[in-house]
């Protein structure tokens, strides 16, 4: 299967490139910067974007006009946003996190949120991470404000919104913070009467996107329309 790699001098795209030319399955068949013409990336079987938010756009529709899968590994494509791409005809695979432990632990997150009264999520990456929130913190805010709903608990958690609590993603206070010798880590706490619960996860070297980013190559050919999250590829349960 020939990738085309969008980003590749970037943390991720560099990664993905390298994982791309090991599988004796896949075959690189572009690499290019952000900068760059995506001519490259025709003929591609399937386009891996790690850009920015502005650029990943862009490369989101000249995947879609050109009729090539796309998995996206930038930040910042809320749902808001994904919702904007409307109908499209070839597969668009928005992936906020590759890593199994964070996506794992997103999950948990969700099927735990219905039972609590508060939640909060901190979320802390190296110091050269532009974008705040994180994507892997707006899916998971998105995904806890889900599972709140359906079960009729809906707006934002009591007490959002006062200062110094946070963004508010799908009514749920998000934190970042951005520091040095710090890969990625995210701390999501619920709290009832008597009691909380502490979700975390840490990321230790960029090594654990591997097996995602695989997954979503291999997989992306044969999904359909828009798919938001490893997790749809993993089929955890409990997630809608």
């Amino acid at each position: 299967m020939r990738v085309a790699i969008v980003g590749a001098t970037g943390r991720l795209g560099s990664l993905a490139a390298r994982l791309v030319q090991d599988a004796p399955d896949l075959e690189l068949h572009a690499a290019v910067g952000s900068a760059d013409s995506l001519d490259a990336v025709n003929g591609a079987d399937v386009i891996f974007d790690a850009t920015r938010l502005e650029v990943s756009r862009r490369v989101v529709e000249h995947a879609v006009n050109a009729l090539i899968p796309v998995v996206v590994g930038t930040s910042g494509w809320t749902a808001q946003r994904i919702a904007e791409l409307g109908t499209v005809h070839s597969p668009v695979c928005v992936i906020p996190n590759f890593s199994l432990g964070s996506v794992l632990g997103s999950a948990i997150a969700a099927l735990a949120a219905p039972f609590f009264d508060t939640v909060d999520v901190v979320e802390t990456h190296h110091a050269g991470k532009l974008d705040s929130p994180s994507g892997t913190a707006v899916r998971t805010a998105e995904l806890i404000a889900d599972a709140r709903r359906r079960v009729g608990l809906e707006g934002a958690v009591p007490g959002a919104g006062q200062d110094a609590r946070g963004q508010l993603v799908a009514g749920v206070p998000v934190h970042s913070l951005r520091q040095a010798g710090v890969v990625a880590e995210q701390v999501v706490t619920l709290g009832r009467l008597g009691e909380s619960l502490r979700i975390e996860h840490v990321t230790t070297s960029s090594e654990s996107y591997a097996e995602g980013i695989l997954l979503a190559l291999r997989s992306a050919p044969d999904l359909r329309g828009i798919v938001v999250g490893l997790d749809a590829l993993l089929d955890l349960p409990g997630l809608s």
